[in-house]
């Protein structure tokens, strides 16, 4: 009967999830906090289990025979929890060779496939969009940070990135001047916008960091971590984002790094407003951890990856099950002991 009910039976999990939206903030919503987009993989023996394929996973640290899912996660000063999930396809899914396969899985008619960034951002518009939830912030990995389309997206639902950025990202630390051409009186006219000449290029962020003074650079503390107090140095830039080669968003570009001798240097991209408190800015960076307790407590003790279906039904009934078990236990430690059975 459990197999059946989470492999096979036509009940709506996106129902379920609104209302577990509903609840989470009744147990932790806050108007400034935050929801995280982070992946994790399902490593994999067979080949057919839906959406498995050879594709990095994390769990294994190596490119692996695994399923990959996108979650998000809730954040605030209260707690976290897991609050969705989506099943990334590989584009090789959608081949011929796989048409069979995608009978078998019961992947919905009309399903395309989608990036990673393109599958977060229409779960976080689905969340938005219903309204129960709220948040400020939104971070990411560099999965996510490097894709300008989902940078736009979460800016476009009036919420504030913070995304860790490669060190190859390009930036401008002052606005250039762009113009329409003149118009030379052969041809088509003139209508896109172009860097007037003279004006330089956006700078890689690694080279910015380099070119800071150490007076740029002040000790910030992330967190309370097991061992105390961690701090690292921040250093802030308001700098403008390109976008399709020409100037776009005003950003914060922030920089962390450790103490040591030879430390990390970790890179992230903001569009929250320029007077915003630095100290904010410093409290996203160290909110990673949340969202990979959380995944690692529901897989280390709610089943997140113990289970025996492979159709797309099953697979997202179970996160869905796995998603509500570990806000429950979270609504719990919240409740007077004496509460529990109440």
């Amino acid at each position: 009967a459990m197999q059946q009910f989470i492999g096979q039976s036509r009940w709506q999990d996106e129902k379920l999830l609104q209302k577990h939206w509903q609840l989470v903030d009744e147990t932790l919503g806050e108007d400034d906090a935050v929801y995280v987009v982070d992946e994790s993989g399902f490593p994999k023996k067979g080949e057919h289990s839906v959406g498995v394929a050879r594709q990095w996973c994390g769990v294994l640290g190596k490119v692996e025979n695994c399923q990959m899912g996108v979650f998000g996660a809730y954040v605030s000063r209260k707690g976290a929890t897991l609050v969705d999930h989506c099943l990334f396809l590989p584009e090789e899914w959608f081949d011929d060779d796989h048409r069979e396969r995608r009978k078998k899985c019961g992947i919905p008619e009309g399903t395309t496939h989608k990036t990673k960034p393109q599958l977060a951002l229409e779960r976080l518009q689905a969340v938005v969009a219903h309204g129960a939830l709220r948040f400020q912030w939104v971070t990411c990995d560099e999965t996510y940070g490097r894709n300008p389309d989902f940078l736009d997206g979460v800016a476009g639902l009036g919420r504030w990135y913070f995304a860790e950025v490669p060190h190859n990202t390009r930036l401008w630390k002052t606005r250039p001047q762009t113009a329409v051409p003149e118009w030379s009186g052969r041809g088509r006219r003139p209508t896109k916008e172009r860097l007037l000449p003279g004006e330089p290029e956006p700078e890689r962020v690694d080279a910015i960091a380099a070119g800071l003074g150490p007076e740029e650079w002040q000790p910030y503390q992330i967190k309370e971590g097991s061992k105390g107090p961690m701090v690292a140095q921040f250093a802030f830039v308001h700098s403008v984002a390109v976008r399709d080669g020409l100037p776009g968003p005003d950003v914060w570009l922030v920089f962390r790094r450790g103490l040591s001798k030879d430390p990390e240097l970790k890179v992230y991209l903001c569009n929250a407003p320029f007077d915003t408190p630095r100290t904010a800015l410093v409290r996203m960076a160290g909110l990673r951890w949340p969202v990979e307790t959380a995944i690692e407590e529901a897989k280390g003790g709610l089943g997140l990856d113990h289970y025996e279906v492979r159709s797309w039904l099953g697979w997202h009934h179970h996160m869905t099950e796995c998603l509500l078990a570990h806000h429950f236990l979270v609504r719990c430690q919240k409740r007077p002991q004496k509460g529990l059975l109440h």
